[in-house]
């Protein structure tokens, strides 16, 4: 059977949709293929990759790829790092904002929030983490919520189901009914570098030469503007 030279497919976290779409718009206008990219959460995106289902390339947290690559899901030496992204964080529009300039200040919020959302994946544990370094992790139990997979933190914010939200930046953005309060304190920023590669699955060899210039291209000059236009930077 002749392989489908017109689309790819690729699966995702939620943190890099807007980004990929961007891109993927982008690769498409300058060769004329297209991308299709399923956008889910992090952990389900990997999950989905380790059950064998069928994608030609795969975007997540350059930790998560690395272990799917130890795994045997990656294709050996194909993980590009793509992109950088901070965490940031928001509330619903029209509340106080709260000063979170320092790191001091950030733990003061926290304590003062009636309730406070946060994402899965990396993000998510490592805000964890900070939490129980400042040794108020068992305190604020109560109210922390942590989202769904596939429901953006922003979302909570917006319909009130939290006071306080942590998620990627580029995952706030362009988001209504709320407004980012800003990043976390450069001392205590959490970062991730999300990176692609292609799937093990992905076995035609029309379509891995395909999917090393879609990699190519995300990590070239043309591509950065887009990175930043959605929130994050070039890796």
């Amino acid at each position: 059977m002749a392989s489908d030279r017109t689309c790819l497919t690729g699966i995702s976290s939620m943190a890099t949709r807007q980004v990929l779409a961007h891109l993927s718009d982008r690769w498409q206008a300058v060769s004329g293929q297209q991308i299709q990219i399923t956008s889910v959460g992090g952990v389900d995106a990997a999950k989905r990759v380790q059950l064998g289902e069928h994608f030609d390339l795969v975007f997540l947290a350059s930790d998560a790829l690395a272990k799917l690559q130890a795994q045997g899901h990656i294709m050996s030496g194909t993980i590009k790092a793509l992109m950088r992204s901070d965490v940031a964080v928001a509330v619903s529009r029209g509340r106080p904002l709260p000063d979170i300039s320092t790191e001091a200040a950030l733990k003061s919020a926290v304590l003062s929030a009636d309730s406070i959302g946060y994402s899965t994946g990396p993000s998510g544990t490592a805000l964890l983490a900070l939490f129980e370094r400042w040794g108020i992790l068992q305190r604020i139990q109560v109210k922390l919520m942590q989202a769904p997979p596939g429901v953006p933190v922003a979302q909570m914010v917006a319909n009130g189901q939290v006071a306080l939200g942590f998620q990627q930046r580029s995952e706030l953005l362009h988001v209504p009914g709320i407004t980012i309060v800003g990043p976390l304190p450069s001392a205590v920023q959490i970062e991730t570098i999300f990176s692609g590669a292609i799937a093990a699955r992905c076995a035609d060899p029309e379509h891995q030469l395909q999917a090393r210039a879609v990699l190519e291209y995300m990590t070239s000059s043309q591509a950065k503007a887009a990175i930043t236009e959605q929130g994050m930077s070039p890796a």
